[in-house]
């Protein structure tokens, strides 16, 4: 028997961070796809710019997603307006700061935990009763290439994006049998401004200068945000319960199963030369 497949066009499409990035660049694609989208994002002015680029239907709310009773306003004013069923939720918004955890700031570190893992959290609360009422759809929780591994000056973040990695997977197991399909996106670099908007303090190589830092993420960030946007819809209308972006992701997938304990001396070997 063949792999249920979950189409999205002219279903309603939910994304959260959609004023930058792979957020942004999911409504624009779901739009074009004939999906009426619903979007979401603290920026205010960013998410009015990506509204300005969708050409159909649209619901366009400024959210902070820490705030529970928020999302679930968010929630029930999109139900309201969706005029057609929600095919898919994306929890996409997320942040990020780079400090030794010996030396970090707690409140930056709780600034990312509230966000990155709390806002999913949140967004699967207020949409997830939605989903399993109508019986259909796809909950997708995006997480990082950071949550299938640990990296320095990264504890925060690794931490929230591995938190949604197993939040999500447990949420899977829980709507086996329904028509409900939940899936995990892994994102490795992606061409977005989430370096130059951390709380940035100190990276692995010692580096304190934020725009360096940034610099560096470029070069080494090999997907654009709307081959990002490709890849996640391909997956979840194949059903697929975890989407990883880039050859990056894939392969640090590999390593970490052939050397679960030494995956680090090998990626720490290898950074001078992807970083030329």
């Amino acid at each position: 028997m063949g792999r249920r497949k979950y189409p999205l066009a002219g279903r309603t499409a939910v994304v959260t961070g959609a004023a930058s990035g792979i957020g942004r660049a999911l409504a624009v694609r779901f739009a074009s796809q004939g999906c009426p989208v619903a979007i979401a994002d603290a920026n205010a002015e960013g998410l009015a710019d990506t509204e300005a680029m969708i050409g159909g239907p649209v619901f366009s709310q400024v959210l902070d997603v820490r705030e529970r009773q928020g999302m679930l306003g968010f929630a029930a004013g999109v139900s309201e307006w969706a005029p057609t069923p929600i095919g898919v939720v994306v929890n996409n918004a997320g942040v990020a700061t780079s400090q030794s955890f010996a030396e970090a700031s707690p409140e930056d570190d709780e600034w990312v935990m509230d966000i990155n893992f709390g806002g999913v959290v949140n967004g699967s609360h207020a949409f997830l009763p939605i989903l399993i009422e109508q019986n259909s759809g796809t909950l997708v929780n995006v997480s990082s290439i950071f949550g299938l591994f640990g990296f320095p000056f990264q504890s925060s973040y690794c931490a929230s994006k591995h938190a949604v990695r197993g939040f999500t997977e447990a949420l899977r197991h829980e709507m086996r049998g329904t028509g409900v399909s939940i899936a995990v996106v892994h994102p490795g670099g992606v061409k977005t401004n989430i370096v130059q908007n951390a709380r940035f303090h100190k990276d692995e190589a010692g580096n304190e200068n934020q725009g360096e830092a940034s610099e560096r993420f470029a070069r080494l960030a090999r997907t654009t945000p709307e081959r990002a946007a490709e890849i996640i819809q391909s997956g979840v209308e194949r059903g697929d319960p975890r989407i990883r972006i880039g050859a990056d992701a894939v392969a640090t997938d590999l390593l970490v199963r052939i050397a679960p304990v030494r995956y680090f001396d090998i990626i720490d070997r290898l950074m001078p030369l992807l970083s030329r």
